[in-house]
Parts: structure tokens; C-alpha cells; sequence
């Protein structure tokens, strides 16, 4: 299998001038680092604090991980009962809309006074909570939109309702689902962030973003933000690779 440079290089290329022109913004500007931090300042940054990147790096996947399997779970059993059932869809569509529609934000004080003391499971809840929402609508409209010339050919030729949906409605929402997945991959990861920076003694890079924060540490706030992104893009990646087994033949190649 020949190996795509173009696909490799170009996005290597972007983040290079993207950082080139930030170093001369920087510079320009003549901004300390107590104001902005340079893309030269945020590597010793990271060498600092290289241990803490590493575990709380690693707090932070895995409860992101955690609650986006819930969210994956919990999301594709309500998008099947809302896809399946048009009642079911009529009454709770509205809801999840509206929980939707909650800034996230404030939810997080809400569940750190209903769990208090227990910080991985509400990092996990969050996260699991705004994440959910798009599986679940994704599913529902692969669901609900089922030709239903397919059903009907497969049920006059006796296939029961369990293939009707192995056979057609299953393989056809998993592009929607895929698709789905990938946003809700970076809204896990806002989720888990918000439980680690509004928790004052939780563990995990939104705790040590906040601890930047009130030392006004710019570079160390960079790294973090870099941190994040760099576990987002990996997570998101996952997703791919997972979309291509399962759903591959849905791709299209660009004209």
C-alpha cells in the first residue's frame, strides 16, 4: 500500500507556517511572556513540567475515554428508540434538545454538589453529557429516514424486524454515526476540561491550565492548550481508522 505524502505533508506544513507566524507576531508586537507566549516558549514550558504532562495527560484520556464510551452507548440505544419509534421520537427529542441547549458550564457546580468529593466520576459524567446529544440525533435520522421500499422487499420476503435492521438500518447509520462520533470526540473533551478547571483539587491538564492561569504563566497555558490539542487529534484519528473498518465503503473520492 503506497503511502499518501501529499496527505502527511500538507497539514505538516500548514501547523509550520501557522507557528512562523505566530512567532513573528509575537516578536512584533514585542510581547512578553507574562502577556503572550511565543511558539519558541512553550517547548521549555512542557520541559518543566514534562512529569505533570504525563500524568495528567493521562487523567484526562482516560476519563474522556470513559465517558465518550457511555456517550456512545447511551447515544446510540436513545437514537435506535427515537429512530424506531416515531412516538418515542415526539417525546423525547423536545427533551434532549433542551438539555442540549443547558450551557454545560453551569451544570458542572450543579453535579459537583450532588457528588461531592467524587472527581472522576463527574469529570466522567460531563463529559458523557455533552457528548451524547449528537450520537443519539445521528442515529435517530439514519433511523427514521430508512427508504421504506427496502423494509418492505425484505419483509414480503420474510425477514424478521432484527434483519430487517442488521441488514439496512444498521449499515446505513453508521456513516451518520461516524460522523456524529468525530464531534464528539473534542465536545468530551471540553467536557472533561471544565470538571478539571472548575474543581479547585482535581487532577488532569485543566487543572494544571487553571494553575497557569493564576500564575500567569503563558507558556505553560500554551503547552496545555497544545497538550490538548495533540490528545484530541489522536482520539479523533482513532475515530477514522474505526470509520474506514466498518463504514469504509461509504467514502467518496474527491473529484
Amino acid at each position: 500500500m503506497s503511502i499518501n505524502w501529499q496527505k502527511i505533508l500538507t497539514p505538516i506544513l500548514g501547523l509550520a507556517v501557522f507557528a512562523i507566524l505566530w512567532e513573528a507576531l509575537v516578536w512584533y508586537m514585542g510581547w512578553p511572556t507574562f502577556k503572550m507566549a511565543a511558539p519558541s516558549d512553550i517547548w521549555p514550558a512542557f520541559l518543566r513540567f514534562q512529569p505533570l504532562f504525563y500524568e495528567y495527560g493521562w487523567q484526562t484520556l482516560w476519563r474522556t475515554v470513559v465517558g465518550l464510551g457511555l456517550a456512545v452507548v447511551v447515544g446510540t440505544l436513545l437514537g435506535m428508540i427515537m429512530g424506531l419509534s416515531r412516538v418515542m421520537n415526539d417525546a423525547l427529542y423536545p427533551l434532549l434538545v433542551g438539555f442540549n441547549a443547558i450551557p454545560k458550564a453551569t451544570v458542572v457546580p450543579v453535579v459537583a454538589l450532588m457528588f461531592v468529593g467524587q472527581h472522576d466520576f463527574n469529570t466522567i459524567l460531563v463529559a458523557f453529557m455533552i457528548s451524547f446529544f449528537p450520537i443519539a440525533v445521528s442515529v435517530a435520522i439514519g433511523l427514521s429516514t430508512l427508504e421504506p421500499e427496502y423494509r418492505d422487499i425484505l419483509r414480503s420476503l420474510g425477514a424478521s424486524r432484527f434483519t430487517v435492521f442488521w441488514k439496512i438500518a444498521l449499515p446505513k447509520t453508521l456513516p451518520e454515526f461516524f460522523g456524529a462520533l468525530k464531534v464528539a470526540v473534542t465536545l468530551a473533551f471540553i467536557g472533561t476540561n471544565l470538571v478539571e478547571i472548575i474543581t479547585p483539587h482535581g487532577r488532569g491538564l485543566g487543572h494544571l491550565f487553571q494553575s497557569a492561569q493564576i500564575n500567569s504563566d503563558f507558556p505553560l497555558m500554551f503547552a496545555v492548550l497544545i497538550a490538548l490539542a495533540i490528545l484530541g487529534i489522536v482520539l479523533y484519528y482513532v475515530v477514522v481508522a474505526l470509520e474506514r473498518i466498518f463504514a469504509g465503503w461509504a467514502e467518496r473520492s474527491p473529484t
